[in-house]
């Protein structure tokens, strides 16, 4: 979830402007669940998003890599709208365009992303009784937890949301103790 702050301040107006137009041409939804898709498929498969920001990589290798692996997969205008950032040569902002869109989205609808470390893997049970006490706590319509796995804090978690960090982990504790 975090992103450098330059990359991020210039994919902004590229996420507000497909944001716009999603909205003007009513297919949010499917903009909406191409990106989600698209962020789990390059979390997935780092090489992709290396490849598109090599400068040495041409554009038209870019165009074609692109085409035979998400064309078939997203939605039209999506797949025009990744066209446009490769012409304009700002593929490898693609991350930060895809975060700052879904941060639109979710403002939009009341959805609030919040980023939970831990130190094993939540089970289903545990993460929809987070996601419960999430939404008492933030007045939120929907929560969407982004969750990492950070053997180094030996046991608990620790919850990001916007300025506020709230650590329940075993470290911290033991840190605490040792003051």
């Amino acid at each position: 979830m975090s992103v450098n702050p330059l990359a991020s301040k210039i994919a902004t107006p590229y996420a507000r402007a497909l944001y716009d137009f999603s909205v003007e041409q009513n297919i949010m939804h499917q903009v909406t669940a191409d990106f989600q898709n698209l962020e789990v498929f390059l979390a997935k498969a780092p090489e992709l998003t290396e490849y598109l920001s090599n400068p040495v990589v041409s554009l038209k290798q870019k165009e074609d890599i692109l085409t035979k692996t998400l064309k078939s997969e997203l939605n039209s205008e999506t797949f025009k709208f990744l066209m446009v950032l490769v012409k304009r040569d700002r593929v490898n902002l693609l991350p930060s365009v895809i975060l700052n869109y879904l941060e639109l989205v979710y403002k939009t609808a009341s959805v609030k992303m919040i980023e939970v470390s831990t130190a094993f893997p939540f089970t289903t049970l545990q993460k929809l009784n987070l996601i419960k006490k999430l939404k008492e706590l933030t007045n939120a319509r929907e929560i969407r937890l982004v969750v990492t796995v950070d053997s180094t804090l030996i046991g608990g978690f620790l919850i990001k949301t916007n300025s506020r960090v709230i650590d329940f982990t075993i470290k911290n504790q033991l840190e605490n103790l040792a003051k």
